[in-house]
């Protein structure tokens, strides 16, 4: 483990679209402006951040199996594999880390076939609809749950 206790952020297909994919739900910041503010909150907390996105599905997975010994914990917006990949959950089960899932729009409100989510079936918990701070208030809850030198 690293001396400062380490989070994967993962990222997962169409992510790397924000800014542009419909604005009215997923707001107007990019997800270069997401890991930044994610940098800034992980140095107050006193956290390491690896922050990645991938399309593929076998990356992801590659991925959350490579963050055993590596990482403290795993953040992950699966995007829409949330919803389909028995594989990312599989993994996830694996590497028996702390997980929080994030999304930035509420899937609840949305087409039934969001509400559910195979990845929230691991995690400890669940934030969605806050837009990109839903990843400020993921890492605050993933430094408490791993007794970061910065968490409150």
């Amino acid at each position: 483990m690293a001396i400062q206790p380490s989070v994967l952020v993962l990222n997962g297909p169409n992510l790397n679209l924000l800014g542009t994919r419909e604005p009215h739900i997923y707001g107007s910041e990019t997800l270069d402006d997401i890991e930044v503010s994610c940098q800034e909150t992980a140095a107050r907390l006193g956290l390491d951040i690896d922050f990645r996105q991938s399309n593929h599905e076998g990356e992801l997975v590659t991925w959350i199996q490579e963050a055993r010994g590596e990482h403290d914990a795993i953040l992950i917006n699966a995007g829409a594999y949330s919803h389909t990949s028995i594989a990312i959950l599989d993994a996830l089960q694996a590497v028996d880390l702390p997980v929080v899932e994030v999304h930035l729009s509420n899937i609840f409100r949305r087409e039934p076939f969001r509400h559910h989510s195979h990845v929230s079936t691991v995690a400890r918990g669940v934030i969605c609809g806050f837009g990109s701070h839903g990843y400020i208030l993921a890492l605050e809850a993933v430094a408490r749950l791993i007794d970061a030198p910065g968490a409150a």
